[in-house]
C-alpha cells in the first residue's frame, strides 16, 4: 500500500507557510528584542557540557537565525529551500506527516551537533533551520532524484540527487576539515540529512516507483 495521499497540489501548503512565518517572526524578534531579552542566547543550542544548555534548546534553536541584517542570507536560503522543496513533500505526505518529518530532522540535527561537539571538544552555539531543511532536501532528492534544478551560479540544470550529494560532501569536508573561521554547524546539517534519509527510506520502502 502506498504511503502517499494524492490531493490537489497547494502552491503554499499550511505547514510550510506557518513554519516560514514563525521563523521570520522569530528573526524579527531577535533583531528588535535581543538586547533586552537575550532571545538568541537563551534559545540557541549550547553545548551539553556547559551550564547554559537547556533541553528546550533542541527545539528553539531551529526557529532562530543569526540576528543580523549582514547575515540575512542565512534565513533567506533556509526559508527559500523550505518553500521550494517542503511544499512538494507536504503536498505528497499531508501536513501532519510533513510536520513530524520536519521536526524530527531538526531534532536529529541537534543530536548530531551536540554529540560531535562533545566528542571533538569544540565549543559553539548553534541556531538555524538548516538541519531540518537539509532533511527536507534529502527527502526531495530521494523521492525525485532526476528532477533538474537551477543552482546559481551554475548556468546549467543539475539533477536533485547530485545537488543533495554535493551539499552532503561539502558538510563532510567542512565538519572534519576544521577550517579556520568557519562558523557553520556542518554536523547539524549532516544529522538532519541522516534523519531525513532514514525516515523517508522507511516510509517509502514499499513504494519504489516514486523514485523516478
Amino acid at each position: 500500500m502506498s504511503n502517499f495521499r494524492f490531493t490537489r497540489p497547494d502552491s503554499f501548503p499550511p505547514i510550510v507557510k506557518n513554519l516560514i512565518i514563525l521563523n521570520v517572526l522569530a528573526w524579527l524578534a531577535q533583531l528588535s528584542l535581543d538586547g533586552q531579552y537575550q532571545l538568541t542566547s537563551k534559545g540557541a543550542l549550547w553545548p551539553i557540557n556547559t551550564p547554559f544548555f537547556e533541553p528546550y534548546q533542541v527545539v528553539t534553536h531551529m526557529f532562530l537565525h543569526a540576528p543580523s541584517f549582514k547575515m540575512f542570507f542565512h534565513i533567506l536560503f533556509n526559508m527559500f529551500a523550505l518553500y521550494m522543496f517542503g511544499r512538494v513533500l507536504e503536498n505528497i505526505w499531508g501536513p501532519k506527516r510533513f510536520l513530524f518529518f520536519y521536526l524530527a530532522c531538526g531534532l536529529g540535527a541537534a543530536a548530531a551537533h551536540l554529540t560531535m561537539q562533545y566528542i571533538m571538544g569544540t565549543y559553539s552555539i548553534a541556531v538555524g533551520a538548516s538541519g531540518a531543511v537539509m532533511g527536507v532536501m534529502v527527502a526531495f532528492g530521494y523521492l525525485f532524484p532526476n528532477t533538474e534544478l537551477m543552482i546559481m551560479p551554475i548556468p546549467i540544470p543539475v539533477k536533485a540527487k547530485w545537488v543533495v550529494i554535493g551539499y552532503i560532501l561539502l558538510d563532510l569536508f567542512g565538519g572534519f576539515g576544521n577550517i579556520q573561521g568557519d562558523n557553520i554547524a556542518h554536523f547539524a546539517h549532516l544529522g538532519g540529512a541522516i534523519t531525513g534519509f532514514i525516515i523517508v527510506l522507511i516510509w517509502n520502502k514499499t513504494n519504489r516507483r516514486t523514485l523516478y
